[in-house]
C-alpha cells in the first residue's frame, strides 16, 4: 500500500488482498489520512487480487468515513470483463468489481476507470435550454 498527491486528492493504492488482516491496515492508514486533513481520497484497487466480506466492509467504512467529515472517496476500479464496453479491463481489479456488481454495491461509490478521471474535476452542469 503506498499513497501519494495527485491534482489536489491523495491517492491510496491497495495492491493484492482486502480481507481481515489487510483491512485493518487499510482502515488505519485511512483514519490517518483524515486526521492528516486529507478530505478528497482515491482509493486505487486496480491491483486487487482478492476482497473478501471484511474488505468490503472496510470500503464501505472508507465511505461512511470521508462522508462524516464532508470529504469525497473515488474509487479506481478497473472492469471485470476485459472486452465488455465499460472502460478499464486490467487484470486485477476484475475480482473487486464482480464481487461490487453481484453485491449491488457499485451504486454506492464513485468509481472510475483510472486516477486520472478520478481526480479530474466534475463536468459543468449543463446550461438550461431557453424556449425559443
Amino acid at each position: 500500500m503506498s499513497s501519494e498527491g495527485y491534482q489536489g486528492w491523495t491517492v491510496l493504492r491497495v495492491a493484492g488482498e482486502i480481507d481481515l488482516v489487510t483491512g485493518g491496515q487499510i482502515r488505519t492508514e485511512l483514519h490517518r489520512l483524515v486526521a492528516e486533513g486529507r478530505r478528497q481520497v482515491v482509493l486505487d484497487l486496480g491491483a486487487v487480487r482478492f476482497c473478501d466480506s471484511s474488505g468490503v466492509g472496510v470500503l464501505i467504512g472508507a465511505r461512511r468515513l470521508l462522508r462524516s467529515c464532508s470529504g469525497d472517496l473515488r474509487l479506481v476500479l478497473p472492469d471485470a470483463d476485459p472486452g465488455s464496453d465499460r472502460p478499464g479491463g486490467a487484470a486485477g481489479g476484475g475480482h473487486v468489481d464482480r464481487v461490487f456488481t453481484a453485491l449491488g454495491l457499485r451504486r454506492l461509490f464513485d468509481i472510475y476507470p483510472d486516477v486520472a478521471s478520478a481526480a479530474a474535476p466534475p463536468a459543468p452542469p449543463a446550461p438550461l435550454a431557453r424556449p425559443a
